[in-house]
């Protein structure tokens, strides 16, 4: 990365001059922008950055980080938990998830710093004509139309939502929906929004931090039983790196608690809906923040 950015409300002093870090990421929108927020944010404390965002699928930027190939990146705490230390049951409070997932890597030289309130999770979500109609506002509300009228509940979903224990499956049996298969429709993520927006199904999977919910005014259903895990973003070190330079953490700490569900989808729909580049949105907006100069 080579951002002329110099120390703003973080950073001061240089703490990492003389450091050379490399952050990595997965390739989704929200991913690649928190990958550039941590790279500027490392630049400003007075570092050398290369710029590994972007890697296709989780495994693989997980697995720089764990090898030591990188040093830094954005992780979910869900994504830990079930698709890498392999457990089926989410741990209901947020925080203890956290800990649960920080305790569970130490073993592996993954050092989990403090979550973000930014918690991109699965949900429900219906557009604005839909909900004059129906009134539903959380799951169990979905659950209970699904009884009572079973042809008003159409669903878009992925096809990895539709098979997964914490996707679509396991939601019905938590909530004792039944939705026959005839009124479940598979398709691609992105097109998902746009026939939810149109009203060809009802209700689609959405994830809970995508610009794309505001830009389209779709309402989400609020999961009111807890079922989906929590996906906290926090950063993730590696341990080593981070015995080396343990300015790292105070370094991140006020940006990671600066992000939210409603920060994420301003800055996702800047990149999905108004098609602005994610690195250019991360520097605009931690010097709007005034973390960089």
């Amino acid at each position: 990365m080579a951002d002329d950015v110099r120390p703003g409300s973080i950073g001061q002093g240089e703490p990492l001059k003389g450091a050379h870090l490399t952050v990595t990421s997965k390739a989704d929108t929200e991913s690649l922008i928190l990958g550039a927020m941590m790279g500027i944010a490392f630049q400003a404390a007075g570092a050398d950055v290369v710029d590994r965002t972007g890697i296709q699928g989780s495994i693989g930027a997980r697995e720089a980080i764990r090898n030591g190939d990188a040093d830094a990146m954005y992780e979910y705490t869900g994504t830990a938990w079930i698709t890498y230390q392999g457990h089926s049951t989410p741990v209901p409070d947020p925080h203890k998830q956290w800990q649960a997932v920080r305790d569970a890597d130490v073993r592996n030289g993954v050092s989990w710093l403090p979550p973000s309130r930014l918690n991109n999770t699965y949900a429900l979500a219906m557009n604005r004509a839909g909900f004059r109609k129906y009134r539903t506002r959380t799951l169990s509300e979905v659950a209970a139309l699904s009884r009572s009228d079973p042809g008003a509940v159409t669903l878009c979903v992925e096809g990895e939502f539709a098979g997964r224990v914490d996707g679509l499956r396991g939601m019905e049996k938590a909530y004792g929906m039944n939705v026959p298969a005839r009124n479940v429709t598979q398709m691609d993520t992105g097109i998902i929004y746009t026939q939810v927006q149109k009203g060809s199904c009802t209700y689609g999977e959405v994830f809970t931090t995508d610009g794309r919910i505001r830009s389209m005014d779709l309402v989400v259903m609020a999961d009111d039983r807890k079922f989906f895990p929590d996906y906290n973003a926090a950063p993730v070190i590696n341990t080593k790196a981070l015995t080396k330079w343990t300015a790292i953490a105070t370094v991140l700490d006020p940006v990671t608690k600066r992000l939210d569900n409603t920060v994420a989808q301003t800055l996702n729909a800047k990149v999905d809906v108004e098609g602005e580049d994610p690195h250019q949105v991360a520097l605009e907006w931690m010097k709007a923040e005034g973390f960089v100069k």
